[in-house]
């Protein structure tokens, strides 16, 4: 019976064996994705960037690998027929490829902030082609490669678009400034107009509610300052008259006399 036993627990420690090495073989792996420019426009004989990152899900280790690669749009060129390899990175160091960019290519990225960039000084007419990038993160190994096409062009050549658009982006500020400007002196004057006009129209009706002299008092008044000779003025005398009709009444009837604008001697 032991013999039996002991045959039935091999048999089941092979057969887990033995599948747990297929679920790990056939595990699938993650694909990582990779992101370059289009397009990348330069002046010859200056240094152009190829910008590219790559999103992975996995920890960038030092198993990590990049590869440039470059083919040439012309003819002539030796690159034209195949994409030949111009730089390759792995384990924090970088590897020049052909001479034609061994001494030009420079890597300017940090793959642990998953950026792979290099930069290419100087630029040439040579140049002109497609780059290709390529990253490896194990065990994402799937990925499509990313295109950056660059056109080295002369200096006449550059596209004058994105000047032209910030010129008038500037401009445009400027006109809405003035015109906020303007505006606000407007509308300060307009205010301070209102202002002026009711206070004066609150003394107006202050001084149409005082009280309005005795029109007798103030013709003699202005008789006196108009017909008067100039010099010291001395206040309006007042005197009774009498009547000296000899009647009874007479003692209370008066009239009063104004005698305004006596000289002083």
């Amino acid at each position: 019976m032991e013999p039996k036993w002991s045959n039935t627990v091999c048999k089941r420690v092979l057969l887990t064996g033995f599948t747990l090495c297929v679920v790990l073989v056939t595990k699938p792996t993650s694909a990582i994705d990779i992101h370059a420019e289009p397009e990348v426009i330069v002046q010859n004989g200056t240094t152009g960037v190829l910008r590219c990152t790559f999103k992975s899900s996995e920890v960038v280790s030092s198993t990590t690998s990049v590869t440039w690669r470059f083919q040439s749009s012309q003819p002539d060129n030796q690159f034209s027929k195949a994409p030949y390899t111009i730089y390759y990175f792995s384990n924090g160091k970088g590897f020049p490829g052909q001479d034609e960019f061994k001494d030009r290519v420079q890597f300017v990225g940090d793959i642990n902030k998953r950026d792979v960039s290099i930069q290419l000084s100087p630029t040439q007419f040579s140049d002109n082609g497609t780059f290709f990038c390529d990253v490896k993160n194990p065990p994402d190994v799937k990925g499509t490669e990313a295109r950056t096409v660059l056109r080295v062009v002369l200096k006449e050549s550059l596209p004058q678009s994105n000047t032209a658009l910030i010129v008038g982006i500037v401009c445009g500020a400027l006109f809405v400034l003035v015109g906020i400007a303007v505006a606000a002196c407007i509308v300060m004057r307009v205010l301070h107009n209102r202002h002026d006009y009711e206070g004066c129209t609150s003394l107006e009706s202050v001084s149409s509610h005082a009280p309005q002299p005795r029109k007798k008092v103030e013709s003699s008044l202005e008789g006196s300052r108009c017909t008067g000779p100039s010099g010291p003025l001395q206040g309006p005398v007042i005197y009774a008259q009498l009547d000296h009709s000899g009647s009874k009444n007479s003692f209370h009837k008066m009239e009063p006399v104004v005698y305004a604008d006596i000289r002083k001697n």
